[in-house]
């Protein structure tokens, strides 16, 4: 397994995927490492639904073709699709203030934890009409679905990208 230095360079929106299926173990250990993600009181507003079965990924490739782009979609082997849940905070009170940055963290674990098995993923707010989407999920029409990643293989010759950040003095100030 790489170090996490190396993940975070090598990490990238992938949009060439080989034609070659996701092992379970794979996406299970992403989702676990996504679980493993910090969150408010611990509150852990988030679900998952992997699809990886042929079936499905056909349903849920065509749902997002819906949008009119994403067409590298195509040809993704599983995806995952992530909800955000009810935020329980300290006191029994259920609130969302961090829910939102809650998932967020746990989709970078994710994507981390794909890069480093080798995957590569790609994080979609545009997955199509969303009624439809949780519909093939599975998921109530009140779900809170707020991601649907692509998962899978990079084709062969598909490079690293370089990297293209804002300077250091731009964003950071040290005190």
């Amino acid at each position: 397994m790489m170090e996490l230095f190396e993940a975070l360079i090598q990490r990238q929106s992938g949009r060439n995927y080989a034609e070659k299926p996701v092992e379970m173990e794979k996406l299970q250990k992403c989702i676990e490492a996504a679980m493993l993600a910090p969150s408010a009181c611990n509150s852990q507003p988030w679900s998952f639904v992997v699809v990886s079965s042929p079936e499905k990924v056909k349903e849920v490739t065509e749902n997002i073709l819906n949008v009119g782009f994403n067409q590298f979609c195509k040809k993704v082997p599983a995806y995952i699709a992530i909800i955000e849940e009810p935020a329980l905070l300290s006191g029994n009170r259920v609130s969302q203030k961090y829910a939102h940055g809650d998932v967020g963290m746990a989709v970078e674990n994710l994507c981390l934890a794909a890069t480093a098995q080798g995957l590569t993923t790609c994080i979609m707010g545009a997955f199509g009409p969303e009624d439809r989407m949780k519909e093939i999920l599975g998921l109530a029409p009140d779900a809170n679905l707020r991601l649907v990643l692509s998962v899978g293989y990079a084709a062969e010759g598909d490079p690293i990208r370089p990297k293209r950040r804002k300077p250091l003095e731009e964003v950071c100030k040290f005190l």
